[in-house]
């Protein structure tokens, strides 16, 4: 991964490739952000007169490189848009800056030093554009030049991603600042884990591939580690694994990987959806939906990455997570709509739809994780086409069966830079689901689907805990161009989240 350091020097003088400024919009026209006085000097003054010329705005995202006046050390200024400029005495927002490294770090894939000179007005900045820059400096390579390596020259998704970033404006001997830094890099690492792993192919990525590569984590950080084959699935009663698997050559498994801390009180239980492969099964997805469906497990890459993270940061909290991993594959041993399973709870559903598959490998591995007691369970999961509908492409929606867990769940997630939003459970949804051979279907009314699916997941939640279910559809998989930090391809959606949360419980922000 990227190096990142805390620099004192000053960008005029510091031996780099290049020097990454801050330009925001004001009244005028664009202004040279706080950071880079040092540089504006070096231009006489006139660093923001000579973007503008080059038409830079300083619009968010927007990059502009130049070369460097007389005395800059480093021989490109690279000047990246920040957006507005903030009122006197105001700082820019958090994901400002971590969106602006990100922009600049991907414009400067292939360079092997960069100074960064953006605004650190407090720690919290400090850690925005570490982070940003480490999640915008990524490249997904293993199968490029036929030797996993990144190709020499060509486009900038083709490069090597930025080898070294150095944060000017940091203080390297400040405790909080080194451990901001800490973060970040921990942080951004197992945001990366998720994204490596949702951007692998289906025939390289299998439920048991998938489960050995958390077994090899687990040896590493010293978690604890149990996977469910087949036979065991079958034997326990895990009806709804074994019934979305079963089409399959590749079987499913269930990977429990727990990380824990001696001075721990609390508890928290992550399942994630790890469908390798969503043919849709027996009720086929239509031509020009398949394409990307390698990436259907990205909520069980963001809740193994989460516990790793963790693990990494030794946070003073238990975390369980619970990988539930199957492909979902149309064959002679396939689920065929109207069979109805019989699931690890003991409730049998009746399965109208096999491209609803999500709900039912969540079903057996919620109450699996509710046997456990946890104070409370969050799933992840790419589970509807209609909450992407409702929310779009960047934003996850919220569920949950306690109000108060549900917006701090939102509140988290607009903290560390995810998009979000809050929706409501109506109990008249749940009718719909009624089956007259079993105690519940797996499909219920078409309008409202997203709220649907959390309707059955509840129904899978042990008594008495506090559950909410993340439905990351929208935002797990970038098909657009690239933005800020964010590549095309697995986003690693929901990480930070999760982290945060674990990091909030630890310190006992949530009761």
């Amino acid at each position: 991964m990227t190096a990142l350091t805390l620099s004192t020097s000053s960008a005029t003088t510091l031996r780099a490739d290049a020097v990454v400024v801050g330009v925001a919009k004001g009244v005028k026209g664009p202004v040279v952000a706080l950071g880079a006085e040092a540089m504006d000097k070096a231009f006489g003054g006139k660093l923001a007169a000579v973007l503008e010329t080059l038409g830079a705005s300083g619009g968010e995202g927007e990059v502009t490189k130049l070369p460097s006046a007389s005395g800059i050390k480093a021989p490109v200024v690279l000047a990246v848009g920040l957006g507005d400029a903030p009122a006197k005495d105001e700082d820019f927002d958090a994901e400002t800056l971590r969106r602006a490294a990100g922009s600049a770090a991907r414009a400067l894939a292939g360079t092997k030093k960069a100074a960064f000179a953006l605004p650190l007005a407090d720690v919290e900045s400090a850690a925005a554009v570490a982070e940003g820059a480490l999640l915008g400096a990524y490249a997904f390579t293993a199968y490029r030049g036929g030797e996993g390596k990144a190709a020499k020259g060509g486009d900038a998704g083709k490069s090597a991603p930025l080898a070294e970033v150095a944060l000017l404006g940091g203080k390297p001997r400040d405790k909080a600042y080194k451990a901001a830094v800490e973060r970040a890099e921990a942080l951004a690492a197992e945001v990366n884990r998720a994204r490596d792993l949702i951007n692998i192919p289906s025939n390289d990525l299998t439920p048991k591939s998938f489960a050995a590569q958390a077994q090899a984590a687990a040896k590493e950080f010293g978690l604890s580690i149990e996977v469910l084959d087949e036979k065991a699935l079958a034997k326990g009663g895990y009806g709804g694994l074994i019934g979305v698997g079963q089409g399959s050559e590749n079987p499913p498994r269930l990977v429990k990987i727990a990380y824990r801390h001696s001075k721990a009180s609390k508890t928290l239980a992550l399942v994630g959806k790890g469908i390798t492969y969503d043919s849709g099964g027996i009720s086929l997805k239509p031509a020009g939906h398949n394409e990307t469906m390698k990436c259907d497990m990205s909520g069980a890459a963001a809740v193994f990455a989460a516990v790793v993270a963790a693990a990494k940061l030794g946070l003073k909290v238990n975390v369980t997570g619970w990988l539930a991993l199957a492909e979902n594959m149309p064959s002679g041993s396939a689920t065929r709509p109207g069979d109805v399973l019989r699931m690890y709870s003991g409730k049998t559903v009746e399965v109208l739809n096999t491209d609803a598959e999500g709900r039912l490998v969540l079903a057996d591995a919620l109450t699996r994780a509710s046997e456990e007691k946890p104070d409370a369970i969050v799933d992840v999961a790419t589970l509807t086409g209609a909450m992407v509908l409702a929310l779009g492409n960047r934003t996850f929606g919220i569920m949950a069966n306690d109000d108060a867990f549900r917006a701090a769940l939102h509140e988290i997630a607009q903290e560390v830079g995810e998009q979000s939003w809050p929706m409501p459970m109506p109990v008249e949804l749940r009718k719909g689901m009624d089956s007259p051979i079993a105690d519940i279907a797996n499909m219920g009314e078409r309008a409202g689907g997203g709220l649907v699916a959390g309707l059955f997941l509840q129904e899978f939640v042990g008594e008495g805990i506090t559950w909410a279910h993340l439905d990351i559809a929208g935002p797990a998989f970038h098909e657009g161009a690239p933005y800020g930090y964010t590549h095309k391809g697995g986003t690693g959606s929901a990480v930070r989240t999760l982290v945060r949360l674990a990091e909030r419980t630890a310190a006992g922000d949530l009761g």
